[in-house]
């Protein structure tokens, strides 16, 4: 199994903006991802309402997990895209 950390780079978290644009990637990925913040344990990354849910704010480091043929390149994908302002001009 993949995993791969990523810093939350977004200044309003994952929220809104930044947690659709987040979901449409990871809806894109030819494996399910799984997303963890702290002790909540592995969540789906497909979902909004869970995303939203998690409550992910600027600097929270995030887990992110797959498994299958892509796995590798799936997370350094979604793992860039939390890593980036995503609410920046």
């Amino acid at each position: 199994m993949a995993e791969r950390q990523a810093t939350i780079a977004s200044r309003v978290g994952l929220h809104a903006r930044p947690a659709k644009l987040f979901i449409e990637t990871v809806k894109r990925q030819p494996v399910p991802v799984t997303i963890e913040l702290g002790d909540s344990g592995p969540l789906d990354a497909s979902s909004i309402l869970t995303i939203m849910s998690l409550g992910a704010t600027n600097g929270d480091v995030v887990t992110l997990r797959a498994e299958g043929e892509g796995a590798d390149a799936a997370l350094a994908e979604l793992a860039g895209l939390l890593e980036t302002d995503l609410d920046a001009e």
